[in-house]
């Protein structure tokens, strides 16, 4: 049991060499370690200050691009809706145009159509009346070739003038 229990000179002793290394310690090695712990303390907490402000500039860079990025699809959406406007409208200008030169065309055709039918019955009437003639010519000459037939012509048509 002896091994268990120390003297009181060993503990004594003891004690005083821990207070002399405690003091020693304390003098020389803890303001230096604690120093030094302060400083990495700081160093940390700048550290992560500094992380912090990176990623608030970064979440603001990250909504300014998110900006920029609806401004340019809104951009984008107007530039085509103005194109698609644009083209309609030159398309219903070109259809109208075409509509009215197609009008046009068939007016001239109309007008041409009809200058022609005019022209064709005046034709057809010049050649009816031409052929009436020599016909009432080639008859007459036929039927008036004796003086009696003539002279009964004669009062026939007489009869029909004063009757009108």
């Amino acid at each position: 049991m002896e091994l268990l229990t120390p003297d009181l000179g060993l503990i004594v002793w003891q004690l005083v060499v821990f207070g002399v290394l405690f003091v020693v310690l304390a003098k020389f090695a803890w303001k230096p370690i604690i120093s030094s712990l302060h400083e990495r303390e700081a160093s940390i907490e700048s550290a992560l200050e500094l992380a912090e402000k990176t990623r608030q500039e970064m979440a603001e860079l990250k909504a300014g691009n998110e900006k920029l990025i609806a401004d340019a699809r809104a951009e984008r959406d107007k530039v085509l809706k103005e194109a698609k406007e644009a083209s309609e409208a030159l398309i219903a200008k070109a259809k109208a145009d075409a509509q009215k030169a197609g009008a046009e065309e068939i007016e001239k055709a109309r007008a041409a159509f009809n200058q022609e039918k005019v022209a064709a019955v005046a034709a057809l009437r010049k050649e009816a009346a031409s052929l009436s003639l020599e016909i009432a010519e080639k008859v007459l000459r036929n039927q008036l070739a004796d003086r009696s037939a003539q002279e009964a012509l004669v009062s026939t048509l007489l009869a029909d003038a004063k009757l009108n």
